[in-house]
């Protein structure tokens, strides 16, 4: 019985994983907003001027499965998060940019001046896929080429979590595991106290430790670090246990035993593991996925704040890494926002003249960062390029 209780609250996880992963099976709801569809329009009555195109801009380019959105912007323009102007060379045909598939092919046409992208004759027009007569296996979508490598931050979108307050201190808890262990791993039991509800699926956090903003010191929200998943499988309750024991019971045979009622905590599996789960970690319920857009664009309004952390343990990050930074949903910062990271540039003594005089050299921009989750004051980006490591204080910029 456990084991069909398991396996039927597991499904729907496996599912939403590989449409997660496939990038593409909500492709069809994604939306464009009414400034990118304007941009777009205006672009495509007359191009972009060739100064805007990448240096090296190939003059036609295959789409191909492990394309983004992202690369093909950056394959022929120099500002990559300029999506709209890509679209918008050839609006007739590319009515939905998140809707180009393998197989199409882009075409650059320069003249007077201007360059327009369109598909090639004989391309897959309409959002048309051509397949081969053989058997497939893939998860269930359209097969649209996603905005940004989702499989780098697909985790994130179920693991990140930052709490206003630190809400996990009353969340349902594990007490104990069988044979006294204190570390469980993946198809071990858990008993859990805490109000549980009856509900089936359940992720697992250490204790959530505060973001400090890295100039104020001021609590920003509760990071709580992601351990595992676990089903619950039986309830909790209370039991009745005798209080004597040993040679005392022995005693007093013909006299009734004292008891007490004790709580029973209720039963979970551990479902998955990052790491080993302990005693003490908290449970939080499995939220509901977002497949909403991804779509990169700059801040609409100047916007700077910091880096507050990397994701995990390390201290720097490269590029493919998730940072967090002081800046949220609260101060205006949405999914699909392109930051510049910057380096605040060194403070160095000018001695050129009699007296000589500390300056401090101006900050350089050396990566971008893509926001992909957003919370109230805080945010997770991804780094899509840096040129030197990034780490807790640095800042970040319009692009």
């Amino acid at each position: 019985m456990i084991r069909r209780h398991v396996q039927r609250h597991a499904t729907p996880l496996i599912v939403s994983a590989l449409a997660l992963a496939c990038g593409s099976a909500m492709a069809q709801n994604y939306p464009v907003t009414p400034q990118q569809r304007s941009t777009a329009q205006q672009v495509a009555q007359a191009g972009v001027p060739l100064e805007d195109l990448a240096p090296n801009a190939p003059d036609s380019h295959t789409v191909k499965r492990g394309d983004t959105l992202w690369d093909i912007s950056k394959l022929f323009l120099k500002s990559p998060w300029r999506w709209p102007q890509l679209w918008g060379m050839n609006l007739d045909q590319i009515r939905n940019p998140h809707l180009i598939y393998p197989g199409q092919v882009l075409v650059l046409d320069k003249s007077g001046g201007r360059a327009r992208l369109r598909m090639a004759d004989g391309s897959l027009p309409d959002g048309t896929v051509k397949l081969s007569p053989r058997a497939r296996a893939e998860a269930v979508g359209d097969g649209a080429i996603p905005t940004i490598p989702l499989n780098l931050i697909a985790h994130f979108l179920n693991e990140g979590v930052v709490l206003n307050e630190n809400e996990l201190a009353n969340a349902p808890r594990i007490v104990a595991a069988p044979e006294s262990r204190v570390m469980m791993g993946r198809g071990d039991r858990a008993y859990v106290r805490g109000d549980v509800g009856g509900i089936a699926d359940w992720r697992l956090f250490r204790q959530a430790v505060p973001l400090l903003d890295p100039t104020t010191k001021e609590v920003l929200g509760y990071e709580a670090q992601f351990v595992g998943t676990a089903a619950y499988v039986r309830e909790g309750g209370e039991a009745t246990v005798s209080e004597e024991k040993g040679l005392s019971a022995l005693f007093k045979r013909n006299e009734p035993a004292p008891t007490s009622t004790l709580p029973v905590p209720a039963t979970f599996e551990i479902l998955s593991v990052k790491e080993e789960v302990g005693v003490g970690d908290r449970l939080a319920t499995m939220p509901q996925r977002d497949f909403s857009s991804f779509t990169p664009h700059a801040p609409a309004q100047p916007m700077g704040g910091q880096v507050v952390k990397v994701y995990g343990e390390n201290l720097i990050a490269g590029q493919n890494q998730v940072v967090a930074i002081n800046r949220g949903s609260k101060d205006g910062v949405e999914r699909g926002h392109v930051l510049a990271v910057l380096r605040d540039g060194e403070r160095v003594v000018d001695r050129t003249r009699d007296k000589p005089q500390e300056i401090k050299l101006p900050d350089e921009r050396h990566g971008l960062m893509f926001v992909f989750r957003t919370f109230d004051r805080v945010s997770y980006a991804l780094l899509l390029q840096v040129q030197q490591p990034v780490r807790a204080g640095d800042r970040f910029a319009q692009p």
